[in-house]
């Protein structure tokens, strides 16, 4: 065999753009490996991506999405440390090795090709190998990407988290399912907020958070908060919505503690918005902004959850279809699933 299928967006209008072809298998250099790739994990950059509303650079014509895990079938002579038949996952940017992230030109799926393809070759220094004791599915893997390194990164990446802290997650997505793990695997006390009692009811019953707050009953979310804990207040805030929900944050966090800026999902008028400079001041908190992160924090994130046996929801797999790449697009797109969504590769 010497071609494989690759799924290409020529244009960036919609989903429906998704190309679907032939192409050679790549031949490695040296300093690269062949993959296989199993799963592929989507996050709501690939939605950006497809429809042009990405806000970094995008190459011409990309194969689209960043995360990927899956099994090396061929090693360049230079290669060190990884071999035929490792189960690995490849960082989201190909050149980032430590550090905070300066550009976005060696992202993948984005500034370089992704992930959406039956096989890739990538750099050896980009690529970490899973232990072979490792209890996670190729598509849990394949979810450490994005989300569970920007999770390592807002809970480790400046003043780490300790046991008995709280850690409050905004909402049921990726991220903040994955931090959710992450954060009780550490000991500290959780929280998360929704508008859905449903998804907090099977959030609960999944994953036992400490407890839930669906902020559409209670709007000043931060109130309850600062009552959960005992007028402390919350350590660490993974915040996915932005300038719509920043002040409720910053009201919620503990003074010293660290608001990690995901995303920015919630809106509100230019008359509504809170003087965050001053709000941040006056709490005498961080509020960090978090981008993914480098190759060596999902290096200690695979090492972290093998250790602890960690298990992540994927809420559904598709095949490796065009129909099926669409239908799992639109899902993300929805938003009413709870943590990952991915595509598995036979």
């Amino acid at each position: 065999m010497t071609t494989h299928t690759v799924f290409r967006f020529p244009t960036r209008n919609s989903f429906e753009d998704i190309v679907s072809s032939q192409e050679e298998i790549p031949i490695i250099s040296k300093h690269e490996v062949l993959i296989k790739v199993r799963a592929v994990s989507l996050n709501s950059r690939d939605i950006q991506i497809a429809t042009s509303n990405y806000p970094a650079f995008v190459k011409d014509n990309p194969i689209p999405c960043s995360d990927a895990a899956g099994d090396i079938v061929a090693v360049g002579d230079e290669v060190r440390g990884l071999a035929k038949g490792d189960r690995v996952v490849v960082s989201f940017d190909l050149a980032h090795q430590y550090g905070p992230q300066k550009d976005f030109l060696t992202c993948q799926g984005g500034g370089v090709d992704g992930v959406l393809a039956e096989y890739i070759a990538r750099p050896g220094s980009s690529v970490v190998k899973v232990p072979t004791s490792a209890p996670q599915s190729y598509s849990e893997l394949a979810s450490l990407v994005c989300t569970g390194v920007t999770s390592w990164n807002a809970l480790y990446g400046n003043i780490p988290l300790k046991p008995g802290q709280t850690v409050l997650v905004q909402g049921t997505g990726g991220v903040a399912m994955t931090a959710l793990v992450l954060a009780k695997a550490a000991g500290a006390t959780t929280i998360v907020t929704s508008s859905s009692d449903e998804k907090l009811k099977f959030v609960q019953s999944l994953l036992q958070p400490d407890h839930c707050i669906n902020y559409k009953k209670t709007p000043d979310w931060a109130s309850k908060a600062l009552e959960l804990t005992g007028g402390k207040g919350v350590d660490h805030i993974i915040e996915i919505g932005g300038i719509g929900t920043i002040e409720q944050s910053i009201q919620a966090i503990a003074p010293g503690g660290i608001i990690s800026v995901i995303g920015y999902l919630a809106s509100c008028g230019m008359t509504q918005r809170p003087d965050v400079p001053l709000l941040a001041l006056l709490k005498n908190c961080v509020i960090r902004g978090v981008l993914i992160g480098p190759r060596c924090m999902l290096e200690d994130l695979v090492t972290f959850v093998d250790r602890q046996r960690l298990r992540f929801h994927v809420e559904k797999e598709y095949p490796f279809t065009r129909e099926d790449i669409l239908a799992a697009y639109k899902t993300v797109e929805a938003g009413n699933h709870v943590s990952k969504i991915c595509i598995v590769i036979s």
